[in-house]
């Protein structure tokens, strides 16, 4: 089908053309256009189209042999665990959790700038690999703001509640609330980017009282939730056991799911979980390589697109993955569902990049503006150099930025109009200054636990 093109907004100069690029548009119709140009009017895309002399730009980008897809969505994270990347291997997910990562998180939260820098890095790491957009669970909330402020990067943040005893347990006194409501007070009302959360951590590190007090304040304040739920087949059958119900299940009784909310894993949901997640429209978010990593499971994906249910993909913390490129979660997020289910039609190429771009927006509620590369939309750009010997040979677009594609291919990532990195060089970090403080925590880490 010929695509026609509706905007005349390039009689205006713009900031930014992107010239002889072939794109991905992540539209039905005009899905890949070749030899394109898209132009950039402050933080938005003000043209799509062909090249001619008229089109007035300050900066033009030759993107000859290089391919330009929207910004990709990372829905579930702990950004400071940057600083335990490869801490404590080869365990199970409880004992891992119990006996290394929450002692060491113990310590971080109580050094200054840890979290922050901690964010940081994983924002670097993001930003380097195609990463506009990320959605965030962990404490010192508003020092991850910060770093997300500064970056110029997308996220949705948010300081899930841990509860042991509903009997002291009181939401507007804990941290949970206290960082929740300084972030919306002093970062949301500035800062378009960033969104926040109301989180429970999940099921078996909280309790129904808990939940109560934070589904509440969320409907109060018009929040979204983010939770984890059925990681394993051993928090799911505990739960059972405990209520008779499920994680879904009781989390539905409970009525969490009247809010919009992202689910992180799923790994061990049954067909009841299904049906509920589908009637109440949560996101799920499918985490493959830190499933496997941990030996959790994996996820009946492919179930959960064929149900219609909106499925976007994370890459959880960097201790349990321990890479922030979506290239690689890309990969192997399509070749594990075709070997569980012995299938190798399913979970194709240019769907796991929808599931990456398109899903994440929507889990976001950034979907009316951002996710794909549409004129009018947030130009969240990401130009991949297709100039080397991973890509030298391309049939299909999506086939090789799914199963050749990598993170070093990322020449320039876009935020919103804003270029973030571009050909190795960070624009919004001063990444040796980072660097440098990094290595000190973590190596004060090392010598102290």
């Amino acid at each position: 089908m010929r695509c026609i093109i509706l905007s005349s907004s390039y009689n205006n100069e713009m900031d930014f053309l992107f010239k002889n690029a072939t794109v991905l548009t992540m539209q039905k119709e005009c899905n890949v256009r070749r030899n394109t140009c898209i132009g950039v009017l402050n933080d938005k895309i003000s043209y799509i189209g062909p090249y001619d002399d008229t089109i007035k730009a300050k900066r033009t980008i030759d993107c000859t042999n290089k391919v330009i897809i929207p910004g990709l969505y990372n829905c579930h994270t702990h950004t400071p665990m940057s600083l335990l990347r490869g801490y404590e291997n080869n365990k199970s997910l409880h004992e891992w959790l119990n006996n290394a990562i929450f002692p060491a998180e113990d310590y971080f939260r109580n050094i200054k700038g840890a979290t922050y820098i901690g964010a940081l890095l994983s924002i670097a790491d993001m930003i380097s690999s195609g990463t506009v957009s990320f959605s965030d669970m962990y404490f010192n909330m508003y020092d991850i703001a910060t770093a997300v402020h500064e970056s110029g990067m997308k996220a949705t943040l948010c300081n899930p509640i841990l509860c042991r005893d509903d009997e002291s347990f009181d939401y507007k006194k804990d941290s949970s609330y206290i960082e929740t409501k300084a972030v919306l007070e002093d970062y949301v009302k500035k800062d378009g980017n960033i969104k926040v959360s109301a989180g429970i951590h999940a099921e078996y590190t909280s309790t129904p009282c808990s939940w109560s007090q934070v589904i509440d304040y969320a409907m109060a304040h018009n929040l979204d939730v983010q939770i984890h739920l059925s990681e394993t087949e051993y928090e799911h059958t505990k739960c059972k056991e405990r209520y008779g119900l499920t994680p879904t299940q009781m989390f539905n009784k409970f009525g969490l799911f009247e809010l919009k909310t992202t689910a992180a894993h799923g790994v061990w949901l049954e067909q009841q979980d299904i049906d509920i997640i589908r009637e109440k429209d949560v996101s799920l978010v499918y985490n493959p390589i830190s499933n496997l990593k941990l030996a959790s499971g994996v996820a009946l994906t492919h179930e959960w697109v064929l149900s219609g249910i909106n499925v976007a993909l994370g890459t959880d913390g960097m201790a349990s993955n321990n890479s922030n490129d979506l290239f690689e979660e890309m990969k192997i997020a399509s070749i594990l569902q075709k070997n569980k289910y012995k299938d190798t039609t399913i979970m194709d190429a240019e769907l796991v990049l929808k599931i990456a771009t398109i899903n994440g927006a929507v889990a976001q509620g950034r979907q009316s503006n951002s996710g794909k590369i549409v004129e009018g939309y947030d130009a969240d750009i990401v130009v991949l150099d297709f100039n080397n010997t991973r890509q030298t040979a391309c049939y299909d677009y999506f086939s090789n930025i799914v199963f050749s594609g990598s993170g070093r291919d990322v020449d320039i990532t876009m935020c919103n109009g804003k270029i973030l990195y571009e050909n190795g060089e960070y624009k919004t970090i001063d990444i040796e200054k980072l660097l440098f403080y990094a290595r000190k925590i973590i190596g004060d880490f090392k010598n102290n636990r």
